[in-house]
């Protein structure tokens, strides 16, 4: 395994793939309709001029098998500090222990952006990325109770944070 930065012309069929297979049988997005070329290269501009990273993990093989990113919690400059991050596997490489290795690396390019709190926003029925979210150190930071509506049912959203001991000099620039 290894890690690749991701970019438009070499990913974004693969990462248009796995966005709409979440779309259509999960509730990690609660998009309804599926994505389109056009929006993720809308979304890879967003992420290269805010300097976000789009990591990817490939096997062997130099096939693709999922791809994990953060960008900005809230607007406003006090938020500089906080990023909402997610994690998308290939289906056919589900349960083999990769979102934990995405994860880690997103803590690590976190860390090394000087960046203070890592925010994942879950579903709280997906009890899966609960688990590994807590085995990572992040802490249940409360729950938005009927935040979104997907599958005929309203859905609950839980916020999960994991604090860094960085920047080491935070301001107000």
């Amino acid at each position: 395994m290894k890690f690749i930065n991701c970019t438009y012309d070499a990913h974004a069929s693969a990462i248009l793939a796995i966005f709409n297979h979440s779309i259509a049988t999960s509730t990690a997005l609660y998009d309804y309709e599926p994505r389109t070329l056009e929006t993720v290269k809308n979304w890879f501009d967003a992420k290269t001029r805010l300097d976000f990273p789009v990591i990817g993990i490939t096997d062997d093989t130099d096939q693709f098998m999922g791809f994990a990113t953060y960008g900005a919690f809230r607007a406003g400059a006090g938020f500089k500090y906080s990023v909402e991050h997610s994690v998308y596997l290939d289906p056919a490489h589900l349960g083999k222990g990769l979102g934990k290795i995405l994860m880690l690396e997103l803590i690590r390019l976190a860390k090394a952006q000087g960046l203070h709190t890592l925010i994942g926003i879950i579903d709280m029925e997906n009890t899966g990325s609960i688990a590994l979210h807590e085995k990572l150190g992040f802490i249940h930071a409360g729950t938005i109770k009927q935040a979104g509506y997907k599958f005929g049912d309203w859905r609950d959203c839980g916020y999960y944070q994991l604090l860094l001991e960085t920047p080491d000099t935070p301001n107000e620039d």
